[in-house]
């Protein structure tokens, strides 16, 4: 006879298929409304659950994991980052973490090439100029950008959604430059014609525009600083659609409105949700809210993943994205 079902508990809506996929095989409680859970709401869930699926909304830290049930044997992360989460603290309390890595590379790759471009080509300021309905007709001085072919790319972490990226610029053409705790493939790095720079402050001097693909950890939050922020030309654009802590983004902002760089891209932000005021009014600033992995398919695999990941619990073995202290 099969034992009773597991009680997972998901903190929000996800894609239909996912949902009816997880009420199968599972005794589940969804989010029907998607309001992201308030802290007392997590840990009254994590008190009750088996197995609890969060998104990048909920931070989990020491003192929630403090008060998680004693049945809580698995955080089924619904997203590849997992910064939200404190992993240790957890593995100490015998609880495993998972998360959804690699399906989202291409997205979050298609996604970077699309800011580089809208910043570079300042397709944002011609949308609006359309949309208002001030567009007097062609012009040749008018809305001219910066040529993409030929620019040299900074990218600050050449892991799988960086060296995605270094593929697609390098097919528009331009020079890949990257930073990395460790130098990628000699035959990747031909086939890219690409630079390593083992110090982050040469790289940022040379670059006209940087794509920050790193995780957000101790040691790369605020990794660019002011005073690194100082380095880039000022006519060098940043997009960063990786996360938004490793930005000092005061110092960022008060660069982009003394003209002192040409524009960003930015699809996260340091404060999640909370987006800087200052940043909004800037023509040469293209804002998006964490649209990064919004594919349907996008989504769907991750939740693909995430059911395996608690399946493979369920049947008493190791879920295959555990994270594990190497990826710390």
């Amino acid at each position: 006879m099969p034992g009773p079902k597991l009680n997972v508990i998901v903190t929000r809506r996800l894609p239909g298929a996912v949902e009816n996929r997880l009420k199968e095989l599972f005794s589940v409680e969804l989010n029907r409304t998607d309001t992201p859970f308030s802290r007392e709401q997590l840990t009254e869930a994590m008190a009750r659950a088996d197995i609890l699926v969060p998104t990048l909304n909920d931070t989990i830290d020491a003192s929630l994991l403090s008060q998680a049930g004693p049945n809580l044997r698995l955080i089924a992360n619904y997203g590849s980052g997992f910064d939200h989460i404190d992993v240790q603290t957890a593995r100490q309390r015998g609880i495993l973490v998972s998360n959804t890595p690699g399906v989202l590379t291409d997205d979050t790759a298609d996604m970077t090439m699309t800011l580089i471009l809208t910043v570079m080509r300042r397709f944002k300021e011609g949308a609006n100029l359309m949309q208002s309905g001030d567009w007097q007709g062609w012009s040749p001085s008018a809305l001219l950008g910066a040529r993409v072919g030929g620019k040299r790319l900074g990218i600050l972490g050449m892991g799988r959604i960086g060296g995605a990226v270094a593929r697609r610029a390098h097919s528009f053409g331009m020079q890949i430059h990257y930073h990395n705790r460790k130098r990628i493939h000699v035959d990747t790095e031909t086939s890219l014609d690409a630079t390593y720079w083992e110090s982050l402050d040469q790289m940022l001097a040379r670059v006209d525009v940087l794509s920050i693909n790193c995780p957000h950890t101790p040691s790369t939050f605020h990794l660019l600083n002011a005073r690194r922020l100082r380095l880039m030309k000022p006519t060098a654009f940043v997009v960063n659609t990786s996360r938004g802590e490793v930005i000092d983004e005061n110092a960022f902002t008060r660069m982009l409105r003394a003209g002192k760089l040409a524009g960003a891209g930015l699809d996260v932000f340091e404060k999640g949700h909370e987006i800087n005021p200052r940043l909004r009014g800037l023509d040469n600033v293209m804002l998006l809210p964490h649209m990064g992995s919004a594919t349907q398919e996008g989504r769907l695999e991750m939740g693909e993943k995430v059911i395996i990941n608690i399946k493979t619990f369920a049947d008493g073995h190791r879920p295959p994205d555990q994270i594990v202290p190497s990826m710390l």
